[in-house]
């Protein structure tokens, strides 16, 4: 019966609506507005060009972001220089390539953490945040390239939205038409960004791994009677224990983070410098790029695979952008630029000066070269930053799935808030789980910190590769720099990197395969997951039911309209959806009040309260049709508040009482519109006196409100089963207002009526598939893949935590 309505409908069907960019059809009301967004924008563009009016903040964030951010890139001195002189190199062990290797080191961290993170890519920020989606946020605002065209020109509105430069140069729009044009050229850029997340997730399995065995290498030589598995235990007890605390969230112990962190830098600060001294002060020679050019003619290609270890000393850099939206910027640059740079030097200087005369402490030299009086202390400290910087790549995984999930780039999953003041602060079950198990395997697979170096380090510098790439059309798209000038950028920064990552690549054979295996097998997923989902929502949207069969059918719909409000839920932001006419096709009633829900993710970091509601009008007034679209960012908490039902049928209360008076809403009458939609504030919506508002809790009230029998004994059913859950309940009514317009106060009155009679949730339970015509590859995607996916992830009412007393799923099939 589906298909038949459906083949009936496509004679009919409504064209797509155009995207944000090119103009959608539906008009926006602003309403109930404040200036507080705009005060925000003008205090951040203030602290960004004096960032000493608030210094006491930015040092306060610098402090903090010491034990979040940079615990990776500081426990790096643990395992370079051993992963540097493998293999070859090992024939090399002399003063000079020493001095050389230290060089390498000292430019490497002087040209990508400091001149390309701190100077450049730190200001290509989206509204403060950062990490490879904020930059692709900023691209697809600035151009046409989200691949889901569920944008309208309302999202344009935002107060975020607009943050950056306006305008367009002539040196950058051929190019932005290029891409706009060529579909493959989005897809390829949406490759490229789930590869860039793939590889930081590929980190948050290695870094643990890596820093934790590094750091308890230090038992064993200093107790040489433990054994190598004994050690390998050791530290997989460690693994175990600290998977097994994320659940208690960062922010219980985020304050123990900094100070470890600190004490770790001034100690390898002390024991650089105390080497430099003792051991050889000539070592401050090697700063000079000339002994870069004398290792190369000493080792040759040897020196060049040698570069796979150099890089690991730069590994946790993208951390310093990930998770910029903590801090600040400025406070990112306080920290690295006056404590954490300064002391890895010395540090790396102090052990080249310590190894130039100790060649044979080369396998150890990070735990040889440590005086034996601090030997011990050094080495408690070693284990618990190694953690930290466990934790803080955990932590960014963490963010960059939900990222994934909020723009349906990732499965479903369970997303816990474990801070009620950091937004950020999340944990995820299903991730944590998975990357303890993924952890284990590669600790027990690999046992060497030299082969999980080879696939630590080519993880590391393909998310750097992507970020300059991505920083390039910032740079291009966004800030409308010159393209010669942008294309220098990316050639400098790239032809560094290519090198770094040319030598990476040699080492896929010693265990850099593992990278490239957990970014195929991430990147699949992703993929295939956002296909489903792209084929899934443009299958809705050349579906949708014609407003012309609904406008036949009358107010009534040609059925019976029972007491209570439908809350439909789709992906769609305008037109009505196919599971709307497969219910009708198939059940002889509906509810007297419809609303046509669309949450959706917008590319911005977050959506104020204040605009978060888009409401609008189906049909004429009789039909007491409705469309709501409430706005996330891809940062944003959804359905946090425990009060959405009541904050609807405010917001809905509030249209209809607007739209009475605003002139610009009248028309919305005629049958051919629908999209005509108003910003209802979240402030103006509680400060309204269209309804009265009324508070109790309970369920007894509830119960005794419904008039049908066999639902009051059910909803006292599962009353009685979680009789632990005590709901707020809110009571509308109408106020003495004789001045009001007739139809409007019957309009309300039935929207009061639908609400204390109950409120269902109808979702569509769809099952994809591809079509018989379709490639085997399509086939094998949609049928095998996206169906695996979709029937092993948390289901959307989950994800939505509708009420499953009140959830209607309708059954469908789409041939996509």
């Amino acid at each position: 019966m589906f298909q038949g309505d459906i083949e009936h409908m496509q004679h009919n069907v409504e064209q797509p609506p155009p995207t944000s960019a090119g103009g959608a059809q539906e008009s926006v009301i602003t309403v109930g507005q404040e200036e507080q967004p705009q005060l925000e924008r003008k205090k951040r563009k203030l602290a960004s060009k004096f960032p000493l009016v608030d210094i006491s903040r930015n040092i306060l964030l610098a402090y903090q972001s010491l034990g979040v951010v940079y615990g990776d890139l500081s426990t790096s001195p643990l395992y370079v220089y051993k992963s540097i002189f493998v293999g070859k190199l090992q024939d090399y062990q002399t003063p000079e390539t020493i001095f050389g290797a230290f060089s390498l080191i000292f430019w490497t961290i002087t040209l990508i953490p400091l001149i390309k993170y701190v100077l450049i890519v730190l200001s290509a920020d989206d509204n403060g945040e950062g990490g490879t989606f904020a930059l692709y946020s900023l691209l697809c605002r600035h151009a046409k390239f989200s691949l889901l065209s569920n944008q309208q020109a309302a999202d344009e509105e935002l107060s975020a939205y607009k943050y950056g430069f306006a305008g367009q140069s002539t040196s950058s729009s051929a190019l932005k038409r290029f891409l706009e044009k060529h579909k493959k050229s989005r897809t390829v850029l949406l490759i490229i960004v789930l590869l860039g997340a793939c590889m930081v997730i590929g980190d948050g399995i290695l870094t643990p791994a890596m820093s934790v065995i590094s750091a308890m290498s230090g038992i064993k030589a200093a107790a040489e009677h433990l054994s190598h598995g004994e050690v390998l235990v050791l530290s997989c007890l460690i693994l175990v224990g600290l998977f097994a605390l994320q659940h208690f969230g960062t922010h219980r112990v985020g304050f123990l983070f900094a100070p470890i962190v600190i004490i770790w830098l001034i100690s390898i600060f002390g024991i650089g410098l105390y080497n430099i001294i003792i051991w050889n002060p000539k070592i401050v020679h090697a700063l000079s790029p000339y002994y870069i050019i004398k290792f190369f003619w000493e080792t040759r290609r040897h020196g060049w695979f040698s570069l796979g270890g150099v890089l690991l000393s730069v590994a946790g850099t993208e951390a310093m952008f990930a998770d910029l939206g903590h801090f600040t910027s400025c406070s990112m640059r306080i920290a690295f630029s006056f404590l954490v740079y300064p002391c890895l030097v010395v540090q790396y200087m102090g052990q080249a000066a310590f190894l130039s005369k100790n060649l044979a402490s080369v396998p150890d030299s990070f735990y040889n070269s440590i005086p034996d009086s601090v030997y011990w202390p050094v080495f408690v400290i070693a284990t618990l930053a190694s953690i930290v910087a466990s934790q803080s790549i955990i932590t960014a995984t963490f963010s960059i799935v939900k990222q994934l999930n909020a723009l349906g780039c990732f499965p479903r999953v369970k997303i816990v808030h474990t801070s009620k003041h950091v937004k950020g602060q999340i944990y995820i079950p299903e991730i944590n789980w998975i990357l303890m198990i993924l952890t284990l395997s590669v600790a027990v697979g690999f046992q060497d910190t030299i082969l999980m170096g080879n696939a630590y380090g080519l993880a590391c510098m393909t998310s750097m590769f992507i970020t300059t790439f991505l920083t390039t059309l910032v740079m291009i798209f966004v800030w409308q720099r010159n393209i010669a000038l942008a294309t220098c950028f990316l050639l400098f920064f790239w032809f560094i990197e290519g090198v770094y990552l040319s030598s990476a690549f040699t080492k896929v054979p010693q265990g850099g395969w593992v990278s490239l295996v957990l970014a195929f097998v991430f990147l699949a997923v992703m993929f295939v997951w956002q296909y489903g989902t792209r084929k899934k929502y443009n299958f809705d949207l050349h579906n949708k039911v014609p407003l012309k069969w609904l406008l036949g059918m009358g107010p009534s719909l040609g059925i019976v309209r029972v007491p209570g409000i439908g809350l439909v839920y789709s992906e769609l932001a305008t037109g009505v959806p196919a599971i709307f006419s497969h219910f009708l096709t198939n059940l002889p009633a509906f509810h007297s009040v419809l609303v046509f829900l669309c949450v959706k993710s917008v590319p911005v970091p977050y959506v104020s309260p204040e605009e978060r509601f888009l409401i609008g009008r189906i049909c004429p007034r009789p039909y007491r049709m409705y469309r709501c679209i409430v706005r996330y960012g891809y940062k944003d908490i959804q359905r946090d508040d425990g009060d959405f039902e009541d904050l609807l049928i405010q917001s809905i209360a509030e249209f209809i009482q607007m739209e009475a008076v605003e002139p610009q809403l009248s028309s919305s009458e005629s049958p051919s519109l629908d999209g005509r939609m108003a910003v209802i504030s979240k402030k103006n919506v509680q400060s309204t006196s269209t309804l009265i508002v009324s508070e109790d809790f309970g369920m007894r009230d509830s119960i005794q409100s419904s008039k049908s029998l066999t639902l009051q004994s059910l909803r006292s059913a599962y009353a009685e089963e979680n009789s632990q859950i005590r709901r707020r309940r809110v009571r509308f009514q109408l106020p003495e207002n004789p001045g009001m317009d007739p139809a409007v106060k019957a309009e309300l009155e039935d929207l009061i009526r639908a609400k204390e009679a109950g409120v269902a949730y109808i979702m569509g339970h769809s099952y994809v598939k591809a079509r018989r015509s379709s490639s085997f590859l399509k086939k094998f995607a949609i049928d095998i893949g996206y169906s695996f996916l979709r029937k092993n992830c948390r289901g959307p009412s989950v994800v939505l935590n509708i009420p499953q007393i009140s959830l209607i799923e309708v059954g469908m099939i789409y041939h996509v």
